[in-house]
């Protein structure tokens, strides 16, 4: 018998329409079966380490950016075992271009975790699989509905835009008093058996469907009882945070160079790009007296909470067999400059990069 996760049922506190509330887990399951997505690489497996791997993959990342990154990972860390015996620089480099890095760190110390907490077996059990690294109450549900078939609630970015559409609910969706009442309402509509096919459903509806623009509200089953859809707040809810200006870092970094090398530094690994491979601090690195100034480039790049502004000095050295002195203890070494594309870089040193050896 599948497991059954307590679900709350007082709906007291929900501004939902009462009609969609009868109605959304019936119809949402109909159209999964026939119109969902049901050829995605994940889909044909129960295996909890491969769900779990896709379900990290496609945190703040589109499906189709995932697919091959998700075939080039099982090619190489093809268990869970394998992940967790893995050098964490070969995870960082396969994850290279997905951006997020937490999320490698945390998949291969949650590998590790289940590797001899668990003796490589993933548990069925949502609390327990929250406790791991990188699983939240969310990613938890989701493993544990596809690879076990429990009866547990995911609540997602696109799964709150559903629910803020379909039943009205009022507020932005990442302050708390909002985030209870959805959980309330994602527990309170669990289907008792089709546990599968609605999880699925409310991933597919959201991506597909109830997109954050241009609603495809012509072919949602739910329109007949949207509250978004009947009293024309589509582009409404859910409501949105006010932005407010990033801040703007600084920095400066040198690009080193010879023909066919670049030098680069492994970043600690705690902190923005934790463990992956980028360009020196200016203040790291005592250059050869032979180092020849090229132009210098300013490199925007904006992360969630503020907006890096890199000058980045560019230098050319004769060879890789000039000394280059380091002011801290760092590890800094020569890659090439071709295989940029591929190395463990962070999005803007990789573009970056990549441009560089192009111009030659």
């Amino acid at each position: 018998m599948p497991k059954t996760v307590p679900v709350q049922t007082d709906l007291n506190a929900i501004s939902a329409n009462t009609p969609a509330l009868s109605k959304f887990t019936a119809a949402l399951v109909r159209w999964q079966k026939k119109h969902g997505r049901h050829d995605l690489p994940w889909q044909q497996t129960t295996d909890p380490y491969r769900i779990w791997l896709s379900e990290i993959m496609l945190q703040q990342t589109q499906v189709q950016t995932v697919i091959p990154y998700y075939a080039r990972f099982l090619e190489r860390f093809p268990t869970v075992d394998a992940l967790a015996k893995a050098d964490i620089n070969d995870v960082l480099t396969l994850w290279a271009g997905l951006g997020y890095y937490a999320r490698a760190r945390n998949l291969h110390a949650c590998a590790q975790a289940i590797a001899t907490t668990y003796q490589g077996k993933f548990p069925n059990d949502p609390a327990l699989l929250t406790a791991l690294p990188g699983i939240g109450r969310s990613t938890a549900a989701a493993i544990c509905a596809f690879a076990f078939g429990h009866r547990a609630a995911i609540l997602d970015g696109n799964v709150k835009r559903v629910f803020c559409r379909v039943f009205g609910i009022e507020g932005v969706p990442t302050t708390s008093a909002v985030d209870k009442q959805l959980w309330l309402l994602a527990e309170s509509l669990l289907p008792k058996k089709d546990i599968e096919a609605y999880t699925q459903g409310l991933m597919d509806l959201g991506a597909t469907c109830c997109t954050r623009t241009k609603a495809r509200c012509d072919t949602c089953p739910m329109a007949g009882f949207c509250h978004a859809q009947q009293k024309d707040r589509v582009s409404e809810l859910p409501h949105r945070k006010a932005k407010a200006s990033l801040p703007v870092r600084t920095s400066k970094v040198w690009l080193i160079r010879d023909a066919d090398h670049v030098w680069l530094e492994r970043r600690q690994a705690c902190g923005i790009w934790g463990g992956l491979l980028s360009l020196p601090d200016a203040d790291s690195v005592q250059l050869p007296a032979s180092a020849i100034a090229l132009a210098s480039k300013t490199v925007r790049h904006k992360f969630t909470h503020f907006e890096l502004q890199a000058e980045v000095a560019r230098y050319v050295i004769k060879s890789t067999t000039e000394p280059i002195a380091l002011n801290r203890h760092r590890e800094l070494d020569a890659y090439p400059l071709a295989a940029a594309e591929n190395l463990a870089l962070p999005t803007p040193w990789r573009k970056l990069l990549v441009a560089e050896a192009a111009e030659d």
